[in-house]
């Protein structure tokens, strides 16, 4: 396996993630079935393939992508309209990194 168990629970910890050791091998066991599927992917012969900007680019009669409209920005006052708390104009939210 490529995947240690230690760099798991590292990248676990990094997402605030608490894994039991059932969740760390089965993790270690998917990571490493990732990492093996793009050593694949790295084997195939890609001479002469120009690379792709994006999917669509030249997409225009079939893209599905709206129109970009410039509209007014929403502003604070109704960005806080429906917010639980708001002060100070912010979104109150409770603390939720204790680190």
């Amino acid at each position: 396996m490529k995947i240690t168990e230690k760099e798991v629970r590292y990248v676990a910890g990094l997402s605030n993630l608490a894994l039991t050791d059932a969740e760390v091998a089965k993790f270690q066991t998917d990571l490493d079935g990732i990492l093996q599927h793009m050593d694949r992917l790295n084997e195939i012969d890609t001479t002469g393939v120009d690379p792709m900007a994006q999917v669509l680019f030249e997409g225009e009669e079939t893209a599905t992508l709206r129109a970009d409209v410039p509209m007014p920005p929403l502003g604070n006052q109704a960005a806080l309209a429906n917010a639980p708390q708001a002060g100070a104009g912010y979104f109150k939210v409770p603390k939720v990194i204790e680190r």
